[in-house]
């Protein structure tokens, strides 16, 4: 029988270990700082992204979307507006081709692990491509910007999507809890900064070509997107285009930009309050618009809906 000076050490020997834990576990660094949400609810908030990156790839490569191969997954949400089959030249279709393949594997495991949340409305289209660069270069560009044109006017309408994607996930890695979660996240954003590099370096080997019809080069195109994002997210700097000041460069010692990161050449994280700013197009995080005309699903997007229809009563 264990004497009482027994039990004290077993149960100090068993809170130790659990002290050590709850004060090594990292913070979740709110405005620009992380929200309080659970895991599930920061994987069905990104899922919004992955549901607007496979629309785009898989209409832009095949002509059709994610109903065409796992209806399922969109949980009857509305199909997207506006996406068709771009003029892509043999090389990119197979590269956007694998990209939305690789898209529906990300719904279908956030399902799988999560629940997933029912498609948002998205809006894909060329007019709404063409308000995003109007904004971006600060005029109205004339004809129109429309991505499904030709392979360029495509890469850099790609370029506007996975790498606020990829913020997320940086952002969101230090709050989770379970280590499920953190596998989870490992995986996804692996892919996702697989594509944004892929696509930087198909954009880079391109950069001084003028964009038909209009008198920008690719270089300049990115840098006027990667400026738009950053005044939207209104948390400084978190995003660079092709070709940046030697001061914003690796090691400030080029001014090539193939990957986009900070100082210390480490990705910049992005809060869901700054990709729903960026992804709505509005600055808002409560006013929805954009990509998401009736804004995101799941409780941390839905919230924000929310919360600013109560400040109107």
């Amino acid at each position: 029988m264990a004497t009482p000076s027994t039990l004290c050490c077993a149960i100090l020997l068993f809170l130790f270990p659990l002290q050590f834990m709850a004060t090594t576990t990292p913070s979740c660094p709110g405005d620009c700082e992380p929200i309080d949400a659970d895991d599930n609810d920061r994987f069905h908030f990104a899922q919004n992204l992955e549901f607007l990156e496979a629309e785009f790839f898989l209409h832009g490569a095949l002509g059709k979307g994610l109903d065409a191969f796992e209806p399922e997954l969109a949980k009857g949400g509305p199909p997207p507006i506006g996406g068709r089959r771009a003029n892509l030249d043999y090389l990119t279709r197979r590269i956007i081709e694998e990209f939305g393949y690789q898209e529906i594997g990300h719904n279908r495991e956030i399902v799988r692990r999560t629940g997933g949340i029912p498609r948002p409305l998205i809006d894909i289209s060329s007019q709404n491509f063409a308000k995003l660069f109007d904004k971006a270069a600060g005029y109205n560009l004339g004809p129109p910007f429309d991505p499904y044109e030709d392979p360029i006017k495509y890469m850099l309408a790609v370029y506007a999507i996975p790498y606020v994607g990829l913020n997320g996930y940086v952002g969101t890695t230090p709050c989770l809890k379970r280590f499920s979660s953190k596998q989870l996240v490992a995986g996804l954003l692996g892919v996702e900064a697989g594509q944004d590099a892929v696509t930087r370096e198909w954009l880079y080997k391109k950069g001084d070509e003028k964009v038909e019809p209009y008198d920008i080069t690719v270089v300049e195109f990115t840098n006027m997107i990667s400026g738009l994002r950053n005044e939207l997210g209104k948390c400084g700097i978190k995003d660079e285009g092709l070709i940046v000041p030697k001061e914003l460069g690796a090691e400030n010692r080029t001014t090539s930009n193939v990957l986009s990161a900070d100082p210390n050449s480490l990705s910049y994280p992005r809060t869901p309050q700054e990709i729903l700013r960026i992804v709505y197009s509005t600055g808002n995080e409560n006013r929805p618009g954009g990509f998401f005309p009736k804004g995101g699903n799941g409780r941390i997007a839905r919230e924000y809906l929310y919360n600013d229809q109560l400040r109107g009563l």
